[in-house]
């Protein structure tokens, strides 16, 4: 009598890739979401947390402009990203850099803004942040820096990528403290809550599988 063979277990499918094109649209909506919510947050002298936020505190506390001052901040996490997460991550988030220092260049020159109400820029400034963060980690990209961090430490160790950025930013935020003030570094709170409570729900290990 045989033995009745044990079926074997189905290949997993291949995860899709993005094409270039879808790609390159992801790097443009994700920093353009994010350097709004820098508007808003600058508008009203707000903080906010990982590199973006040293370097708002470097730009409040010497007046350098804040696209040069991100993106040399984030040079030296290239090497880092290049060996945990690969070349193409590490280039698009060269590319996603280079264009959020741009843009926070360029955009005070297109969009003037008024009165804002800093309680509106916490909320909607850390909610469109938290969104542009979103659109770029599932192309597989990042704003560099400590989100390369905490983007590697969801792929290698599980941990959610939400909930590692929420403690970076909040000492970030504190370490603010000589150059905000009081009130508006408790709204830079609610506007990091904000950013990381989108990133928390929204991306969760295994729910979007596309490269």
């Amino acid at each position: 009598m045989t033995t009745p063979q044990t079926p074997a277990a189905p290949e997993a499918p291949a995860m899709p890739r993005h094409s270039l094109l879808e790609d390159a649209q992801a790097l443009a909506t994700g920093t353009l979401f994010v350097a709004l919510a820098l508007v808003l947050f600058k508008q009203v002298g707000m903080i906010t947390g990982g590199v973006t936020g040293l370097a708002l505190v470097l730009h409040y506390a010497s007046g350098w402009p804040f696209g040069a001052i991100f993106f040399v901040l984030n040079l030296p996490f290239y090497g880092f990203a290049w060996v945990r997460m690969g070349w193409r991550f590490t280039l698009k988030t060269f590319l996603a850099v280079a264009l959020l220092a741009l843009l926070t260049e360029w955009l005070p020159q297109w969009l003037v803004l008024g009165a804002v109400s800093p309680v509106f820029a916490a909320l909607a400034g850390g909610l469109m942040a938290g969104a542009g963060f979103l659109i770029l980690f599932r192309h597989q990209s990042s704003l560099g820096g400590l989100n390369v961090l905490a983007l590697w430490l969801q792929e290698r160790r599980g941990w959610r990528a939400g909930k590692v950025q929420m403690a970076i930013d909040l000492a970030i935020l504190l370490a603010a403290t000589p150059w905000v003030q009081p009130r508006l570094l408790a709204l830079s709170v609610l506007g990091a809550l904000a950013l990381n409570f989108a990133l928390a729900v929204n991306h969760k290990p295994g729910r979007y599988v596309a490269v």
